[in-house]
């Protein structure tokens, strides 16, 4: 299972919200020195979030991302990136500027014929981000920077995903985000089981042993199991609860 320690942007800082509460934020300072001391730590990829351009649709913190992509590259690392990713222009803009992996959120809910373009057009090289809240029993995936909901399910998207080249699903549980409060398990084991895709689980890592679960989750036997193919945590590495040293061990620790 491979580390994403993330790096949100909001008005040219690192920042982290709580739960997508942008009245909620946790200021981190300078995006690069983060992005650098995580490199340095030993990290291999590096998720990036444009929350301005998720909000608004309005790319803000685009020559940030690009420098965070070159800083990586340099080290032999790669970026994943999205938010406000709303056109093919925009995919082909972040791939062209370094970036390794491009993630589009409401796009997927909204115009479904451009994602199978652009992961047609760049196999392996796009991912999906099914962001959701629980509510009735359901999961319900939210757009427009969290603050709107789609009406739609996680597992009635990813069975419309299912035929698609993506390199990943980003899956983020909105209620336990920079929470610190543990991964949302549940809603994982319903991904694993729902979808072939490798998965990215997002939201509430706060421990080593946080990290260590996510790594021995698995559903099925023998051939047919299925695992996390990564973990995203950023406010637990911003805070120093836990180190990338310890993060990568544990993210290493399946069976």
């Amino acid at each position: 299972m491979d580390l994403y320690p993330a790096i949100d942007l909001r008005g040219g800082h690192a920042v982290r919200l709580r739960q997508g509460d942008f009245s909620r934020e946790t200021d981190y300072g300078a995006p690069l020195a983060l992005a650098r001391r995580f490199i340095d730590a030993g990290a291999s990829w590096i998720h990036v979030v444009d929350l301005d351009a998720a909000r608004t649709g309005v790319a803000g913190n685009r020559e940030t991302i690009f420098a965070i992509a070159e800083l990586a590259g340099g080290a032999g690392a790669c970026v994943q990136a999205g938010g406000g990713v709303r056109t093919e222009g925009d995919v082909g803009t972040l791939l062209d500027g370094g970036v390794a992996r491009v993630v589009l959120g409401t796009a997927a809910v909204e115009a479904p014929d451009l994602v199978a373009r652009v992961a047609s057009r760049y196999p392996g090289k796009v991912a999906v981000g099914l962001d959701y809240r629980r509510a009735d029993g359901r999961s319900e995936v939210a757009v427009r920077g969290w603050e709107a909901g789609s009406g739609r399910s996680v597992t009635d998207l990813l069975d419309e995903l299912r035929p698609l080249e993506l390199g990943a699903v980003v899956v983020t549980a909105i209620e336990r985000d920079g929470t610190l409060e543990g991964p949302e398990i549940d809603g994982l084991v319903e991904v694993l089981r729902t979808t072939s895709l490798p998965v990215v689980a997002s939201g509430g890592v706060a421990t080593v042993a946080h990290l260590t679960a996510l790594a021995h989750l698995a559903v099925g036997a023998g051939d047919g199991v299925r695992r996390l193919a990564g973990a995203i945590t950023g406010k637990a590495l911003a805070d120093g609860r836990v180190t990338i040293e310890e993060a990568l061990a544990a993210c290493t620790a399946s069976g």
